[in-house]
């Protein structure tokens, strides 16, 4: 059920990890929760009955990000039926998989490109002029964006992956400087480790799951509903405090510029990055 008198949380990529949790928080927190996927309507169905079972207000849709329109449209829905969107996540992620340059089609590429840095784009084109205008009464807006490692660094059979979430980093930084002083608040966040979501680790690794998060023993794995704090923190923040970058691990793994990924991953020891040996 939607009530209109609540700030709205708008989270573009809400599956059962990262995007259904912060809904979750936000819905905890007061927020009608809108939740954007584009597949598996009984899933969704399931996170929207959790948060209202919960207490919480929330609505979900299907959608392609990158269908041309798709996005601007959903904004436009959500403001006009449902109320302003006084904040949105952007979680869709851009991994197609370790790909050598020869087995990369430029499709494949561009599909990257366009669910890692296009997306946020026009979701920035179509959600910010609405946010500068309601910051002039006071009400400052936040965008969240989920990145990860591949932000940060290349590594061998990731050219599409790099090349977005790179993109992706580049781009709120540039959103950061030219809105923020309008009001918008803008945060980065670089997810340097492994999450424990069923959609996403959980297929990457199929029946390998369960053994992959035991062998990392206690906290060795990033609990989405914990970094749903750390969400629910950056879009909280005073003005005069605001954190544009910020990147979490287990306290088990070494940083980013740190090149010692988990070989249960990828044998080839490259963790997500690189093709598999010849």
């Amino acid at each position: 059920m939607t009530d209109s008198r609540k700030p709205v949380f708008l989270v573009i990529g809400a599956g059962a990890g990262i995007g259904g949790n912060a809904a979750m928080r936000f819905a905890a927190g007061g927020y009608h929760a809108v939740l954007a996927r584009r597949s598996d309507e009984a899933g969704l169905a399931r996170l929207v009955d959790q948060i209202e079972a919960a207490g919480g207000s929330a609505s979900g849709t299907l959608i392609n990000a990158a269908d041309d329109g798709a996005i601007e449209e959903l904004v436009a829905r959500t403001e006009a039926d449902i109320g302003p969107i006084h904040c949105a996540l952007y979680n869709l992620g851009a991994q197609i998989g370790n790909r050598a340059l020869d087995a990369t089609p430029h499709r494949i590429f561009e599909l990257g490109w366009r669910l890692g840095t296009y997306g946020v784009f026009r979701l920035a084109h179509a959600l910010f002029p609405l946010m500068v205008d309601r910051s002039k009464s006071g009400a400052h807006g936040t965008l969240l964006v989920t990145s990860a490692t591949a932000a940060m660094r290349g590594n061998a059979g990731q050219h599409s992956h790099a090349a977005a979430m790179g993109g992706r980093r580049m781009l709120c930084q540039t959103l950061n400087a030219e809105f923020g002083p309008q009001g918008v608040h803008v945060a980065h966040v670089v997810v340097d480790g492994a999450v424990d979501a069923p959609d996403t680790l959980g297929k990457l690794l199929g029946d390998k799951y369960d053994a992959f998060k035991a062998g990392k023993g206690r906290d060795g794995v990033i609990d989405p509903a914990v970094l749903a704090e750390t969400y629910w923190h950056l879009a909280h923040q005073p003005r005069n405090c605001w954190s544009h970058e910020i990147d979490v691990r287990p306290w088990k793994d070494v940083a980013w510029w740190n090149d010692n990924p988990d070989p249960q991953i990828d044998s080839a020891g490259k963790g997500f990055a690189g093709p598999p040996p010849a």
